[in-house]
């Protein structure tokens, strides 16, 4: 069993803020595993690796000896999270949540040890409060108080709506951790107002407060905005191997280190001896593929890595690619951007004319693949390898 001092460094691996650390402390002092519980609404079907983030926390925390409370927010999720939202988000009916409920328990357990983990659903005890329990609940907190929240703020001071449902979401995730008799909440960065709303009630209810433990929000492939489906920079863990391998090797060197520190399980040793070897010389691809293979292993096998991997050179290595290839960025509108425009922006061609001619003449690549078709448009947030005759290339990505 690692000391005090050793699980504190795991914990603390990755996070934005542990609250409050000598709080925390005294928890692990008593010798008994901690009640650690996360929460999760089913507001979509499937998950990328941006929500893997607390889910790998939480496998940190399960492989410390912790009691890991899985939550499924099937009652929250009918209310609608206002985190974030500059408008009143509409509820998910009963069937959407029973639907991706169903598809979050396949997949978490991709990373989470199935017979290690209690799932839970709040409704399980939301359903059981009585108009006056409810009453008595939100009596707790003060719409002055409610208003301190950042999303809430600015949409009062922007005149725009906040429903009166909406005011209750905290609350009931505050409650969750009274139910659960919770020692630590695990939450993005964006959820420390419900986080801390927790350990309100906690103490109104007296129970013991819970620590909390923030984790970052996980940038997408962009390097720029929060991993979202909606904006095509996600990876998804339901992806094809090959797939989730080559969009893990497009990332950034810089940004291949955040993903890392948030979604590899390497140890904090190897993490540092990889930064070293990089500094003095190693190629930071090396490092990349390592990681990759991990990710794929993870949520596939590491047969299929292996394969991704094997596809991925001979995709990329065998068409005998320069060993330094110029990076460029080009600008495109919501519909994506046309590949004659992205050749001239690029510089790979003096005119849409030409580049047209080149496509016409067979002599435009992506990746490798020969380009046809005239009318391609390649969408916001991709990132391609493009060759122009024998000797021209860049590698460009599109925002």
């Amino acid at each position: 069993m690692p000391t005090l001092s050793e699980q504190t460094e795991i914990i603390r691996r990755g996070c934005s803020e542990l609250l409050v650390e000598s709080e925390f402390e005294q928890k692990l002092k008593l010798g008994r595993p901690l009640r650690v519980k996360a929460g999760f609404d089913p507001t979509a079907p499937d998950l990328h690796l941006g929500h893997t983030v607390l889910l790998n926390k939480l496998k940190q925390l399960q492989d410390l000896g912790h009691h890991v409370l899985f939550l499924i927010g099937d009652f929250t999720g009918m209310i609608g999270d206002p985190t974030g939202k500059n408008t009143t988000r509409p509820p998910l009916t009963r069937d959407e949540i029973e639907r991706n409920a169903a598809t979050y328990k396949e997949q978490v357990f991709k990373i989470l040890d199935a017979e290690r983990t209690e799932v839970v659903y709040n409704s399980t005890w939301m359903n059981a409060l009585t108009p006056a329990d409810m009453i008595r609940l939100a009596a707790c907190y003060t719409v002055a108080r409610m208003l301190e929240r950042d999303d809430f703020q600015k949409r009062y001071k922007a005149n725009q709506p906040i429903a009166i449902h909406e005011f209750l979401y905290p609350l009931v995730q505050g409650y969750d951790s009274v139910a659960l008799k919770a020692d630590l909440e695990l939450g993005g960065t964006d959820q420390k107002f419900n986080l801390l709303m927790g350990r309100e009630l906690q103490k109104h209810y007296g129970q013991p407060a819970q620590c909390i433990l923030t984790m970052p929000l996980l940038e997408g492939l962009d390097g720029v905005n929060k991993m979202s489906k909606s904006l095509g920079n996600y990876v998804g863990i339901t992806e094809a191997p090959a797939d989730m391998f080559g969009k893990l090797m497009s990332i950034s060197d810089e940004l291949m280190w955040r993903y890392i520190d948030l979604l590899s399980f390497a140890t904090l040793a190897t993490i540092r001896q990889w930064r070293a070897e990089v500094k003095t010389g190693r190629n930071p691809r090396d490092i990349k593929v390592l990681f990759a293979l991990e990710i794929v292993a993870r949520f596939h096998s590491p047969a299929l890595a292996q394969q991704a991997l094997t596809d991925f050179e001979a995709r990329f290595q065998k068409h005998e690619l320069p060993a330094e290839i110029p990076e460029v960025t080009v600008n495109a509108g919501a519909e994506g951007i046309a590949i004659a425009n992205l050749l001239k922006e690029a510089h790979l061609t003096a005119s849409t004319s030409e580049a047209l001619r080149m496509i016409a003449q067979g002599g435009v690549k992506l990746d490798g693949e020969k380009v046809s078709d005239k009318e391609l448009r390649l969408p916001k947030n991709t990132e391609v390898v493009v060759q122009v005759g024998k000797r021209r290339y860049a590698r460009v990505r599109v925002v």
